[in-house]
């Protein structure tokens, strides 16, 4: 019987053997740590030290890794979550026990359901203070994996320094494997403080694992997909994460299959598109559309809340959902569920469907998408909204095409969910505040070349304006646009509308000029009229800067509620 052997483990020379016995003096296990993510590929971590972490800090002194410090390691844990989603490659996130960790929480959330490969890892009481007695140890907890085992995709607990390289690169094989998502490693103070005689960490095998689609399951869906008269397709957010957007184009152009994008999917088909119904799924006119279809394709979305306009699409056809997290089939919705990648998924459906050759249908497809567009579109015009279109086509005016964007909870990240024309991030998986600033930051980490915008309330501003400091000391190139009306702009809606008066949600706030300025940053108050050329100054210009815009802007009416 013969074995396949997929790894061929390297024989080494003479002189490596030699480098291996006589590893340079003066390493401890945060240097395994440091080595394990170099050798796995890593450039660039985010965090912030700790008491017990810093033998991790005081080994990356000693490696090529970049270091960017966060003032707060939830900020921290966004900014590796947008390095994720920019680059597709893991993003080490370096935490110290206790406090430190459980302040990362609400970003961690973010990156699980946005599918971000963030690699937290985390220090730990020191190994004799473990094992469930209360030992009063600084930042002890009594069972710290437990705060984490609900929000990250793997836990990895490490207990020795020869455990580390492994434990490391099975995280960061997890982080990658589709469904991406932050993962967990935990270390105590002392085996990163150990010093080690282990060799230098050098090549390490951490490939994720393929997820693809089984073979009859895609014979049904071709078959679904090649008979059907209306077919339509729902992008999600799992298109843009498996690069798979050229894919779904293609399928769609074979099909002449009409497609709208989720507001975590924008980005995956183009939004000018003849067949994009781009991204007006809060809107009944959409809704209604997609229920008329007699095949609907769900590639890489659970149609949560958002996606399935407030849990009211209901498909009178089939619905094929494709998923790479496996408790999201058919969470919502009875489909043929099939659980693959969506990159793998969409190669193997385009071999498989019949095009739709005949021109009659791709011109019935085309004509549907713009009737939909023109309803949507006459339904926002007859509101009084001409402040909110012109505010939002002004960022959009101002901003490079190359350049990415990030918004915050915020009245205008909610408009740019439908209209913004292309992909943007925003933190609407977990829809916690605090996203945008220090996830542009973390964009920004990764690639220094480009402006990058970012977009807040007043509110969510106030959680990440000790940022600027980071803006600032790494002279990144981020320009944060604040909306100011004064309150949780949002919130203040919904309460009237639900109570028809508001509670909490009126702020006293800074001045945001001066004290981006207090900083260092320099910053400018605009107009809805200068917006436009405000911003394009700002983002031209090098380094940080701020832009705060006083508007009281509205939402477009929903339409899944009942007409008062």
């Amino acid at each position: 019987m013969t074995h396949d052997h997929h790894h061929e483990i390297p024989r080494y020379t003479a002189e490596q053997t030699a480098r291996a016995l006589n590893p340079p003096a003066g390493r401890n296990g945060g240097d395994l740590v440091v080595e394990t993510l170099h050798g796995l590929g890593a450039t660039t971590v985010f965090g912030l030290p700790g008491q017990h972490a810093l033998g991790m800090f005081d080994a990356l002194r000693r490696s090529d890794l970049t270091y960017v410090g966060l003032r707060v390691e939830n900020n921290a844990g966004f900014a590796a979550d947008a390095y994720g989603r920019v680059t597709g490659e893991v993003a080490p996130l370096l935490l110290s026990t206790g406090p430190g960790a459980l302040t990362s929480l609400a970003a961690l959330q973010e990156a699980a359901a946005a599918s971000s490969p963030v690699l937290a890892i985390s220090s730990q009481i020191p190994s004799a203070g473990l094992g469930g007695g209360r030992h009063g140890y600084l930042h002890e907890l009594r069972d710290q994996q437990a705060s984490f085992r609900d929000i990250v995709k793997s836990v990895h607990v490490v207990r020795a320094p020869s455990q580390i390289p492994s434990a490391v690169a099975a995280a960061w094989e997890s982080a990658l494997t589709a469904p991406h998502g932050p993962v967990w490693v935990e270390i105590p103070q002392d085996v990163l403080l150990k010093e080690t005689t282990l060799p230098l960490v050098t090549a390490v095998d951490a490939t994720p694992r393929e997820l693809p689609p089984r073979p009859e399951l895609i014979a049904v869906a071709a078959h679904a997909l090649s008979h059907a008269e209306r077919p339509v397709i729902i992008a999600g957010g799992g298109v843009v994460r498996a690069d798979a957007a050229g894919k779904l184009r293609a399928l769609a152009e074979k099909l002449a299959a009409p497609v709208v994008t989720t507001f975590g999917g924008k980005g995956a088909f183009p939004w000018e598109h003849p067949l994009s119904l781009q991204s007006w799924l809060e809107d009944r006119h959409t809704t209604d559309f997609l229920e008329d279809a007699d095949v609907v394709l769900v590639v890489g979305s659970g149609l949560g809340e958002l996606s399935s306009n407030y849990y009211t699409f209901r498909p009178r056809g089939r619905v094929i959902q494709i998923e790479a997290d496996l408790g999201k089939l058919e969470s919502n919705l009875p489909a043929l569920g099939i659980h693959a990648d969506a990159r793998v998924a969409l190669s193997a459906l385009l071999e498989s469907v019949t095009a739709r050759t005949d021109p009659a249908a791709g011109e019935s497809a085309r004509d549907a998408v713009r009737t939909v567009l023109a309803k949507v579109r006459s339904r926002i015009d007859a509101q009084d909204l001409a402040l909110e279109q012109r505010v939002l086509a002004s960022v959009r005016e101002a901003l490079p095409a190359t350049s990415p964007s990030f918004w915050d909870m915020t009245i205008l990240a909610y408009w740019a969910w439908s209209a913004w024309p292309g992909p943007m991030h925003s933190g609407q998986g977990a829809g916690g505040l605090g996203y945008g600033f220090p996830a542009a930051l973390g964009a920004a980490a990764a690639d220094v070349t480009k402006p990058v915008l970012a977009v807040s309330g007043d509110g969510g501003a106030m959680y990440s304006i000790a940022e600027l400091a980071t803006a600032r000391q790494y002279d990144l190139p981020v320009t944060w646009l604040i909306v100011d009306d004064g309150g949780y702009g949002i919130l203040r809606e919904y309460m009237t509308d639900a109570f028809g008066e508001t509670t909490g949600t009126e702020l006293a706030r800074p001045d945001f000029v001066a004290l981006a300025e207090s900083f260092g940053v320099p910053a400018v108050r605009t107009s809805p009229e200068a917006l436009r050329e405000d911003l394009s100054k700002a983002l031209a210009a090098p380094g940080p800067s701020v832009v705060v815009l006083p508007a009281l802007l509205k939402l477009f009416a929903p339409t899944h509620l009942p007409t008062r």
